[in-house]
């Protein structure tokens, strides 16, 4: 059946119509096309004054000293290709694109096609560059690998080759592109490799440089000098395979040794640096921080920071006989968090692992994690400084066997109060204060401290307070700053101020303790003013602080005159030792300065066994660091809260004097001693306090020793009424003959 035919006005308005949807699509394609590559689309005449160089970050210390600046270019200067020798730029063709001269500004079948077929076969927008497409990557382009990004660079390749002579491309490609680090151009390549002018450069030494710009950290001959000679040698043989040099001069070449200069090294303070640049990196980018000329801060002070790398440089040095190869440091104000000095290594720049920072990785504490025990204990009142722990051979239930902790010097000390087990760091008590507070209660209680390494209970057992748990230098910081702050730890900080280019105020670091000058003399921070979360009272704060400034509470372990001791200054430390030697560290604090330290052996092999307690390894570069920091201060001693008092306590039951001390104790009545407490808990014994009592036990006939557990058969015992005590673990007799059995030591003070 026929269709009518269309009535002539329609016709004309359908015609119409699909003008109108042809041109709106038309116009919209060209809008598009417009708006998505046209854009904004840089003049290639900028690459005539284009600094692509991005703007440097500057990092300075908290007195203006600089210590690094990120991507800053050193001594660019602009050389004309005519005054180079013929194969610097021939070897740069050879391997970049060696069909320069022939093509208009991309290569159609070695470029374009080739980065197709990446795309789709292994959808990775890349490949096919040529010089041309580089140098306006670098100088006038973003990096981002986009297919907006890849349609602009070749339209603009183009435009380029339209504007520009062949050999004036070249000559700005060899001003322009990054040879690596602070390098830029041929002519500072050439000094900061081989320190001579562009024009002076052998070919080999040429054919060096060419081969850098695709990859310089790949190719850097300072990390990897094989690959580097490897690429040296592949831009040869491209230049003989091109027929720019022949078979002997390549050989010649080849044949040559490369000598470069040694890295620049102008940097201070290289761990702490890196530090603040990953700090930067995660509040404002990479990019920001590479290219956009900011101005930083930081809490460093290198007067501290400098003298805290030669006290350990030259005490490492004089342990190289014990098996000691490193060594860090970390410095800080309890109130603020602020790091003053951190030393990752003896030396940044050493050999095979001198840049690794040992202040921010994992090793096990030893005993220095010790005061954090006793201070969740204290604080839940279940033990006074008074309180008696029976240090004697005792096992605890354990899986897959019991456990049995023993002392450093290999004896025990029978009945100790808090105070002076934690002082000469005696391993039972802290064993037997870990099982009445309970693992899980300690790990619990680590966050509190800022101690975030501490996961999954599970993981752990009673030797947790012995320093069996990895944890960080920072973290230890941050823990031990709740003793120095009245119960308060800080979290760490590094950055004080952040500019941009124009001077706009990015981030400032503020707190009501902030002192610019550290190293004038420093009163008492106002504790009211210290920001954060508590971890423990301000009087368990006080009392653990007293008992590590104690030196007659450590005196049996350390002697009165060891590298603990700061002459005119108070200051509150502790020690700790790996039981297989390989962690070895001092911690000490004033309310102002804190000073971390650590010696071992990044590799985790053992130490010496000489180097048992701090004192031989840590102490002595904590000693002169912390000698350094205090030299002008005042000494300020910790403030003791008004509810903390003072009583005189058995020395044997740890009670006040007067209150149910033994009347018939060998030796007549209690002698007694000074100890601090909590309001109202100096009549407690505490939980993990002892029992005395007169009773019948079994002795050995030829020399009076207890005998917890006679052999029925034994016929050298005997049973006598002595004076036993105990603490519901472990049992002691007063007044047998000897001392308790020795054991094998464990150095853990």
């Amino acid at each position: 059946m026929e269709q009518p035919e269309q009535n002539p006005i329609e016709k004309i308005k359908n015609a119409d119509r699909k003008t109108l949807i042809t041109s709106a699509f038309g116009i919209g394609l060209v809008l598009f096309i417009y708006f998505f590559i046209f854009f904004k689309l840089p003049n290639p005449y900028k690459l005539i004054d284009y600094k692509a160089i991005p703007l440097s970050t500057q990092i300075y210390d908290r007195n203006g000293k600089l210590l690094y600046e990120i991507y800053k270019e050193q001594n660019r200067t602009a050389v004309k290709l005519k005054d180079l020798p013929p194969y610097v730029s021939q070897s740069t063709i050879s391997i970049e694109d060696k069909d320069f001269y022939r093509h208009g500004g991309v290569s159609i079948f070695g470029g374009i096609l080739r980065a197709a077929k990446e795309m789709v076969v292994n959808r990775k927008l890349q490949g096919g560059s040529t010089l041309t497409q580089q140098l306006i990557k670098s100088a006038l382009l973003t990096p981002e690998r986009t297919i907006r990004r890849k349609v602009r660079e070749i339209i603009l390749a183009v435009w380029t080759e339209r504007i520009f002579s062949k050999d004036e491309i070249l000559e700005l490609y060899l001003n322009e592109v990054p040879y690596g680090g602070q390098s830029y151009g041929i002519e500072v390549a050439a000094r900061s490799y081989f320190n001579k002018h562009a024009k002076d450069l052998k070919l080999h030494e040429a054919a060096f440089l060419a081969g850098l710009p695709q990859a310089p950290s790949l190719y850097s001959p300072y990390n990897n000098p094989e690959l580097s000679l490897r690429r040296r040698n592949e831009v040869l043989q491209q230049m003989l395979d091109e027929k720019y040099i022949d078979k002997k001069t390549y050989d010649q070449a080849v044949a040559q040794k490369l000598d470069v200069n040694p890295p620049e090294t102008n940097i201070k303070a290289p761990h702490f640096v890196f530090h603040v640049k990953r700090e930067l990196e995660e509040a404002f980018g990479i990019q920001t921080v590479e290219e956009g000329g900011l101005k930083v801060t930081t809490t460093l002070d290198l007067d501290i920071e400098e003298e805290a790398e030669k006290i350990v440089r030259e005490e490492i040095e004089d342990l190289k006989g014990y098996q000691v190869s490193n060594g860090a440091s970390l410095v800080t104000r309890p109130p603020t968090g602020e790091i003053l000095a951190m030393v990752g290594s003896t030396d940044y720049f050493a050999s095979p692992s001198g840049a690794f920072n040992v202040t921010t990785a994992f090793r096990q504490p030893g005993s220095s994690i010790k005061p954090i025990n006793y201070a969740i204990g204290i604080d839940r009142k279940i033990v006074t400084p008074a309180t008696i722990f029976l240090d004697v051979a005792t096992c605890f239930p354990s899986v897959p066997k019991r456990y049995c902790p023993v002392n450093y010097d290999g004896k025990f000390h029978g009945p100790v109060p808090l105070r002076l087990a934690l002082g000469n760091s005696y391993n039972i008590p802290a064993v037997k204060m870990l099982s009445l507070n309970g693992v899980r209660t300690f790990v619990a209680s680590a966050p509190a401290f800022l101690i975030t390494s501490f996961k999954d209970p599970s993981n752990y057992g009673l030797s947790l307070t012995l320093g069996g748990g990895e944890l960080r230098m920072t973290e230890m910081a941050q823990a031990f700053s709740a003793f120095a702050n009245r119960g308060k730890p800080q979290k760490l900080v590094s950055i004080l101020k952040v500019q941009d280019k124009s001077g706009k105020e990015l981030y400032k670091f503020e707190d009501p303790n902030f002192i610019q000058d550290v190293r004038k003399p420093l009163k008492h921070p106002n504790s009211l003013a210290i920001q954060g979360k508590r971890a423990i009272s301000q009087e368990t704060a006080f009392l653990i602080s007293h008992i590590l400034l104690d030196n007659f509470a450590r005196s049996q372990a350390f002697g009165s005159t060891s590298q603990l001791v700061i002459p005119r200054h108070t200051v509150s430390v502790k020690t700790g030792t790996t039981d297989d030697k390989k962690d070895n560290w001092t911690i000490g604090y004033t309310p102002n300065f804190l000073t971390v330290v650590w010696v071992g052996n990044n590799d985790n092999t053992p130490m010496n066994p000489y180097i048992t307690s701090g004192l031989t390894g840590a102490s002595p570069i904590w000693n002169g660091i912390m000698t350094h920091v205090l030299k002008d201060q005042p000494d300020l001693k910790p403030i003791r809260p008004a509810n903390v008092v003072g009583r005189q306590v058995c020395w044997t039951t740890g009670t006040p004097q007067g209150q149910d001390q033994p009347k018939d104790q060998p030796g007549g009545a209690c002698p007694t001693r000074f100890e601090y407490f909590i309001r109202g808990t100096d009549g407690k014994t505490g939980s993990g306090s002892i029992k005395t009592e007169k009773k019948k036990v079994w002795v050995t006939k030829d020399s009076d020793k207890y005998v917890e557990n006679p052999n029925p058969g034994d016929s050298n015992i005997e049973e006598k009424e002595k004076t036993i005590v105990t603490d519901g673990i472990s049992t002691y007799c007063m007044d047998c003959a000897g001392d308790q059995p020795s054991a094998s030591p464990t150095p853990n003070p």
